[in-house]
């Protein structure tokens, strides 16, 4: 059975850093990333990573203060936010595809997590 199962969110304060990290079960997958939803919005791409340890980042927003990583005999990767603001409070959740490209549409990921909450209160 394949399951991608996220950990690590929570209530922070602003400027605060927080790591969440998905482990994938069931099978190897190339490029896994991030995405997030806020209330009220679309779902956004946040990061992505794949085996040989390519990364992208979406919103220009994130760039610079998120970061992804990946440990690959775990299956798993990371995404550490620095300095969190009010406006990254969102449903963060990982998604995975056998392929090697990291896309950022939703679409493009077969498998997904539950989902995350991180809160960040002023």
């Amino acid at each position: 059975q394949v399951q991608l199962v996220e950990s690590g969110g929570g209530l922070v304060q602003v400027g605060d850093s927080l790591r969440v990290s998905c482990a994938a079960s069931g099978r190897t997958f190339n490029a896994m990333g991030w995405f997030r939803q806020a209330p009220g919005k679309e779902r956004e791409f946040v990061a992505g990573i794949n085996l040989i340890g390519s990364r992208a980042y979406g919103a220009d927003s994130v760039k610079g203060r998120f970061t992804i990583s990946r440990d690959n005999p775990k299956n798993t990767i990371y995404l550490r936010m620095n300095t969190l603001q009010p406006e990254d409070t969102a449903v963060y959740y990982c998604a995975a595809r056998t392929g090697s490209n990291i896309y950022s549409s939703g679409a493009s990921y077969s498998y997904w997590g539950q989902g995350i909450q991180v809160t960040v209160s002023s």
